[in-house]
């Protein structure tokens, strides 16, 4: 069991709120993964400075990216040391390789930080600094560890791709046989959670040119096992479910704002939310909302 939580905005003006709005959110679903959390950011100028390549990272301390990386930006959050840097999101990845081999990437982009850790979910956001994050889109994640252990690298989201993003309640039951099938086409992994494997397959497909949705029906179609998905890009927001849909989820819509969470009570925080369009996704359906 784990929890599930994402905000996607439409309206400008809430913008400023993303942070407050995405922990009130992950404080509602804590019981649903006591053991660790994470969260994706997106558009936040701390994090993500607009027109810098960003790059999340587990394993290192600022200290050492700082001595490593002269010039870079560092931001500690926990765990988690986000780097930024007037380059290339490829150079400055190859350029860590290189400086600090024995770092975790946990994310990379252009206007996106992930940011992961063990412990209580409560406790994590406000080391995280969550609050006060401003953006156009979050996803949170808490971790009940039934597949691998309780470490930040196994924590969620998994963002294996520029700017993608996966949280998953569930368990993939043909992980392993689909981990020895992307290995051997190249693809290279950082745990072994059954998570990742979902993120690299879907990883995989866009970048051989499926879209999103094309990626997630053809995840469908592959994996066994209980599911509920949710997924973001820099542009997108998607929802999956498997198809006995046996873990929850619920969707809410408002012209301002689209959010999913496991828990209706972790959609009862947000403004508005007396005036939504709720409704629990179908089984094998894939929802997808694009700014």
């Amino acid at each position: 069991m784990c929890g599930i939580v994402g905000l996607h905005l439409r309206e400008p003006s809430l913008e400023p709120r993303l942070g407050e709005l995405l922990t009130a959110m992950l404080g509602q679903v804590v019981e649903r993964g006591p053991d660790s959390a994470g969260v994706a950011v997106y558009g936040d100028p701390r994090l993500s400075p607009p027109g810098r390549a960003v790059v999340s990272l587990l394993g290192v301390t600022p200290e050492e990216v700082s001595t490593a990386l002269p010039g870079a930006g560092v931001v500690a959050a926990d765990a988690t040391t986000v780097v930024n840097a007037e380059l290339p999101v490829d150079e400055l990845l190859a350029t860590i390789a290189t400086a600090l081999p024995y770092a975790t990437v946990i994310g990379s982009g252009e206007g996106f930080a992930v940011l992961k850790g063990t412990g209580n979910p409560v406790q994590l956001a406000e080391s995280f600094g969550l609050a006060g994050v401003t953006g156009y889109q979050g996803v949170g994640h808490t971790r009940m560890a039934t597949e691998s252990a309780v470490t930040p690298e196994g924590a969620h989201p998994f963002s294996v791709g520029p700017g993608q993003c996966l949280v998953h309640n569930g368990s993939f039951a043909n992980h392993a046989t689909i981990r020895r099938e992307l290995r051997a086409q190249g693809v290279r992994f950082d745990s072994e959670n059954d998570s990742e494997v979902g993120a690299r397959f879907i990883a995989h497909h866009l970048d051989r040119g499926a879209d999103l949705e094309k990626a997630l029906r053809l995840l469908c179609e592959r994996f066994d096992g209980f599911y509920t998905l949710l997924v973001s890009t820099t542009d997108s927001f998607a929802v999956v479910r498997d198809a006995i849909a046996c873990k929850p989820a619920l969707v809410a819509e408002t012209d301002a704002w689209v959010a999913m969470a496991s828990e209706y009570r972790a959609l009862d925080v947000l403004p508005g939310i007396e005036h939504a369009r709720i409704f629990e996704p179908e089984p094998e359906e894939v929802y997808v909302w694009r700014r």
